[in-house]
C-alpha cells in the first residue's frame, strides 16, 4: 500500500450520515488517506495521528492527543468553542466554514421579517382559533434592514433585502469592503446610528469580547418601537434578560430568534410564550447542501495545505 503524507480524521460526533457525505466528498484526495471515527475511542486514537481534522469542536481530550495535528477545519462557521490561543501555541492552523450558511440563513432573515412584516405569525394563532380577521399586512420595500456584521452571512442577507426593495445599511469593521447591496455602512463604534434607522435589525456578527451582551437595554432603547429583531449570530451577542423585558414592555415590537443564551431553550424562559416572538431551534444554517459546501472549502485548502500556501487558506482564523 502506498504512504500516504497526511491522515485526515472525522471524529465519531458526526451522524453516521454526515460521517458518509464527508468521506465521499473527500475521496480521491492526493497525498492523503482519510480515517473515519465511529467511536470515542477510535476519535482518540486518530487524534494520536492524524495531521489534518475535520471537527465541530474541539475537547481539551482531543487536543492532548493532537501530538502530530497540523491543521483543523471547523465545520463551523463560529469558533467561539475553540481554544484558539492553545491552537495558536502549537501551531495548528483553524480554518472555518463561513460562507457555507450565507444561503440558507439569509432565507431564513427574509423569511422571518417577512412573517413579521405580513403578519403571518398573527395569521397562524387566529387560524388556530378558528378567526376570520382581516390584519394589515406591511411592504418590507418600504422599511430599513439594519445588518450587524457586514460579512459573508451579512452581505447575503443585504443582497436579498436589496433584492425585495428594503434599503440596507449596516456595520462592518472594514466598511470599504461592505457588499453593494448596503446603501449605508458604519464602523462599529456608530452602531447607534445603525440602531436608531432599523425598522428590522439582523444581527449576524461573530461572537467575540467586543459583541458580547452589544444588544442590551440601552441598544433595544435605542431602536425605533416599531423595530424588530433578527438573531443569527449568537445568543450571547444580546442580554436576553433585558431582551425578554423589552419584549413585554415593548420597547420593540417583536423578534426571530434562532439562538439563546443557554441551548435549548429552558422551559420555563418567557420566550416560549411572548406572541410577538418566533423562536427557531438554532436551525437557520441547516441546508441539504451543508457538507458539499465544507467539502468544496476543505478541497481547496487541502492544496494550498500540501503545497505549503498556509496564507491562501481560505477561512484562516489561526
Amino acid at each position: 500500500m502506498a504512504t500516504h503524507d497526511h491522515e485526515i480524521l472525522v471524529p465519531h460526533p458526526y451522524s453516521a450520515e454526515t460521517r458518509a457525505s464527508l468521506e465521499s466528498e473527500l475521496a480521491g484526495l492526493e497525498d492523503a488517506t482519510l480515517t473515519i471515527a465511529e467511536t470515542p475511542d477510535e476519535t482518540l486514537a486518530g487524534f494520536e495521528t492524524a495531521t489534518v481534522a475535520i471537527t465541530p469542536r474541539l475537547s481539551d481530550e482531543w487536543l492532548e492527543r493532537a501530538d502530530a495535528l497540523e491543521w483543523m477545519q471547523a465545520s463551523s462557521a463560529g469558533v467561539d468553542h475553540y481554544d484558539l490561543d492553545a491552537l495558536s501555541e502549537r501551531g495548528i492552523v483553524l480554518t472555518n466554514a463561513t460562507g457555507v450558511h450565507a444561503q440558507p440563513i439569509a432565507e431564513q432573515v427574509l423569511g422571518a421579517m417577512l412573517s413579521f412584516e405580513r403578519e403571518f405569525l398573527r395569521a397562524r394563532d387566529q387560524q388556530r382559533e378558528g378567526i376570520w380577521l382581516r390584519t394589515e399586512g406591511g411592504e418590507l420595500a418600504s422599511k430599513t434592514v439594519g445588518i450587524v456584521g457586514l460579512g459573508a452571512i451579512g452581505g447575503r442577507v443585504a443582497e436579498l433585502a436589496s433584492a425585495v426593495g428594503s434599503r440596507v445599511i449596516g456595520t462592518k469593521r472594514d466598511p470599504s469592503s461592505a457588499p453593494d447591496a448596503a446603501e449605508t455602512v458604519y464602523p462599529p463604534d456608530e452602531l447607534d446610528e445603525v440602531l436608531r434607522r432599523s425598522d428590522y435589525l439582523v444581527l449576524a456578527c461573530p461572537l467575540t469580547e467586543e459583541t458580547r451582551g452589544l444588544i442590551d437595554g440601552a441598544a433595544l432603547e435605542t431602536m425605533p418601537e416599531e423595530a424588530v429583531l433578527v438573531n443569527i449570530a449568537r445568543g450571547e451577542v444580546t442580554d436576553q434578560e433585558a431582551l425578554v423585558e423589552g419584549l413585554q414592555q415593548g420597547r420593540i415590537s417583536g423578534a426571530a430568534l434562532d439562538v439563546f443564551e443557554e441551548e435549548p431553550l429552558p422551559e420555563g424562559s418567557p420566550l416560549w410564550d411572548l406572541p410577538n416572538v418566533l423562536l427557531t431551534p438554532h436551525m437557520a444554517g441547516s441546508t441539504p447542501h451543508y457538507f458539499e459546501r465544507i467539502g468544496e472549502i476543505f478541497r481547496e485548502n487541502f492544496e494550498c495545505f500540501v503545497d505549503g500556501d498556509l496564507e491562501e487558506m481560505r477561512n484562516r482564523i489561526v
